[in-house]
C-alpha cells in the first residue's frame, strides 16, 4: 500500500490537481536545493517525500485564485 495515501491527502487540499501540482512544485525545488524538510521519510523519491510533507502538515499552499465575479468582463454599449 502507498504512503501516505490518497484519502488521508485529500483532507489536506481540495482537489487532486491542486495536490499533483503542489507535490510537483515542491519535488522539483527539493531536487534543486537538495532540502527536505522530513527527517525521516519512507519515500526515497522526491515526488513521494513531497506528499508526506504534506501528509505530516509541513507543506502548506496558497491560492491565488479570484472570485468569478471579480474576472467576469463587463460590456458597455
Amino acid at each position: 500500500m502507498l504512503y501516505p495515501s490518497i484519502d488521508s491527502l485529500m483532507t489536506k487540499v481540495d482537489s487532486k490537481y491542486i495536490l499533483v501540482t503542489v507535490a510537483s512544485k515542491r519535488a522539483r525545488k527539493m531536487q534543486d536545493n537538495k532540502d527536505q524538510k522530513i527527517e525521516k521519510p519512507r519515500s526515497h523519491k522526491f515526488v513521494g517525500k513531497a506528499l508526506e510533507e504534506i501528509h505530516a502538515g509541513i507543506l502548506h499552499y496558497t491560492s491565488d485564485v479570484k472570485a468569478e465575479s471579480d474576472t467576469t468582463p463587463t460590456t458597455r454599449a
